[in-house]
């Protein structure tokens, strides 16, 4: 159970990552272009590069507190940051029809959702 909960967690890390380092330092415009991101071009600068360094705490969250011992309870509560996170991400795309997006954020909730039931349960720290 811990070792599944430990990839899950680094799986999501790897996720919020990418999606933190791209919202907060590719320009708005290069990502409104691309496949998914045409929700950014609907926003501000302040707003996308916001989430990013959100999405950057969350990948430093989800592992650094267990690596460290330092405050590993933190560790379900970003991931319970992450579903809600994700049900936003949700909400967006499915206003703007990308069904893949939202099936693609779903599974992400779900993981987030087991390393967050697992953390607070039985795989705790």
């Amino acid at each position: 159970m811990n070792l599944a909960l430990w990839i899950t967690a680094g799986l999501l890390a790897a996720v919020a990552l990418a999606g933190g380092i791209s919202k907060t330092f590719v320009p708005r415009e290069k990502l409104a272009a691309a496949h998914g991101g045409g929700w950014t071009g609907d926003v501000g600068d302040g707003f996308v590069r916001t989430l990013g360094i959100l999405e950057l705490l969350a990948a430093a969250g989800l592992v650094l507190p267990a690596v460290t011992g330092i405050a590993p309870e933190l560790v379900p509560v970003t991931a319970t940051a992450w579903v809600l996170l994700m049900v936003g991400a949700m909400i967006t795309h499915g206003r703007r029809g990308e069904r893949a997006f939202v099936a693609l954020n779903l599974f992400y909730l779900a993981l987030a959702l087991v390393v967050a039931v697992g953390r607070f349960g039985p795989g705790s720290f």
